[in-house]
């Protein structure tokens, strides 16, 4: 099957196929048939802090077809369309672990149910398993034209949760009112505490997603309504410190949490696959959640998809595949 390893040579991201073997799944996998890939800014951040050179797989979700099921992976059998969290989803086939599996809604294309795993489990992670947003409250995403931004855009206003987004470009913002983002602020400095005040009344918000990183972090905890959660979820500056106001913590009772899946064992994994299967799946399959694609490479264009991503153009999921 054909397969492709990434280098970082001369400060870019060059892409190898290559040719390699089948695998076999294991007795809890299930081997798929890639039809497409979701790209993700995380592993490309992963792959630049490697030594120049290095050769990497990327790929962590994708949508396809089971081909063979091992003996004890649960209800897919051959023939099944499946998305999911897995590795090496740039190729003719991958591996997915059976309880990272979901079945791909009847509604969705494969372009759109490889924009869906990653991010639906995050954001569920982030909204509603930490973050417990509720209808009418207010929630802050900074970096929102993001894919994990606009997701969280289109989840939170399913669940009647009003959205301010920051984004530092108009053109982004504008294109999110059609998704029903309320207040878009133009804006990458930490400098939108008091739209965000006027926004809601005076009152806060009760959630607000730092995808923007530490140079931003002050600026969340200042937003944040009493009993306010703020959930981190990427560094897009770089930027991995920042100031905590005990006293406001303290004071407002508030509360910081990460979302990450780095540490999550097994169990963890499958908790949150099972709710996204409960929460977020029904509203994709009724049509209330539809996955924002910015762009759809062929596999052969993976590193112009890289580019799309790394140039900070895109709104919404980049995919790659689509057959």
């Amino acid at each position: 099957m054909r397969a492709h390893t990434a280098r970082l040579v001369d400060d870019r991201i060059r892409i190898e196929p290559r040719d390699t073997p089948i695998p076999g799944p294991g007795a809890q996998q299930l081997l798929v048939r890639v039809r497409a890939a979701g790209l993700n800014r995380g592993e490309l951040l992963a792959l630049r802090k490697q030594p120049p050179g290095a050769p990497a797989v990327l790929g962590i979700e994708a949508a396809g077809e089971v081909v063979r099921a091992g003996a004890d992976a649960g209800p897919f059998q051959a023939g099944d369309r499946v998305m999911g969290r897995c590795r090496a989803a740039f190729a003719d086939y991958a591996l997915l672990d059976a309880h990272e599996a979901m079945a791909v809604p009847e509604r969705l294309s494969w372009i759109q149910a490889a924009a869906l795993p990653i991010a639906t489990m995050v954001v569920y992670d982030m909204l509603i398993a930490q973050g417990r947003l509720a209808a009418g409250e207010w929630l802050l995403v900074t970096g929102i034209s993001s894919g994990v931004g606009v997701a969280a855009l289109q989840l939170a206003k399913a669940l009647g949760a009003r959205v301010i987004g920051t984004s530092g470009s108009a053109r982004k913002l504008a294109a999110l009112e059609r998704l029903g983002l309320d207040v878009g602020l133009h804006t990458r400095a930490a400098d939108f505490h008091d739209a965000v005040m006027a926004a809601t009344g005076g009152r806060g918000a009760g959630l607000a997603v730092n995808i923007v990183g530490g140079s931003v972090f002050a600026e969340c905890v200042r937003c944040l309504a009493f009993e306010g959660r703020l959930a981190t979820v990427g560094y897009m500056d770089g930027v991995l410190e920042g100031r905590l106001d005990l006293a406001a913590l303290h004071a407002r009772r508030l509360t910081v949490f990460g979302v990450s899946s780095k540490g999550c064992g097994p169990e963890e994994r499958r908790r949150i696959v099972r709710g996204v299967a409960e929460r977020v799946l029904p509203l994709v399959a009724g049509g209330r959640l539809v996955p924002a694609i910015d762009r759809v490479f062929p596999f052969g264009e993976l590193e112009a998809a890289i580019a799309r991503m790394e140039s900070d153009e895109q709104l919404g999921k980049i995919v790659v595949g689509g057959e």
